[in-house]
């Protein structure tokens, strides 16, 4: 689901919220119990009700935890969101350190990736070599 796919005024239920971003309603409880999410909307019957922007930011706290942002950068972040306009330099701050980070890790992971596809070309010569070997 993608943003152009939803209509103006329709809400979800948790299990749909947790569903398009990926986390469980327990997590989405927790985001809200420490303030990463604005405790949304309820419905008639008391039950929590998302927006399409609920779930566009539920998404993008997804992905920072993916990349590995504590959550005490997360919440400083949602903190500042909601100070509006006048945070939006410390914002992006914390996104370019993040990213900073963010491309320490893939290079970390590409030389861990270059080792593993070096073993894993060394082992293939070995058996090449054992099952010729044993035919030859």
């Amino acid at each position: 689901m993608h943003s152009s796919s939803y209509r103006r005024g329709v809400t979800f239920s948790i299990a749909q919220a947790a569903e398009h971003s990926g986390l469980s309603i327990d997590t989405l409880r927790y985001y809200e119990r420490i303030g990463l999410v604005d405790p949304p909307a309820r419905d008639a019957g008391g039950r929590r009700s998302y927006t399409e922007e609920d779930l566009s930011w539920l998404v993008f706290l997804t992905r920072l935890r993916t990349t590995g942002m504590p959550i005490r950068m997360m919440r400083e972040f949602a903190q500042l969101r909601r100070l509006g306009s006048p945070t939006a330099g410390r914002r992006k701050q914390i996104l370019l350190e993040h990213r900073a980070s963010v491309r320490e890790r893939i290079a970390e992971l590409q030389s861990c990736l270059d080792v593993l596809e070096y073993k894993i070309s060394h082992y293939s010569q070995l058996e090449h070599t054992f099952v010729e070997g044993i035919t030859a």
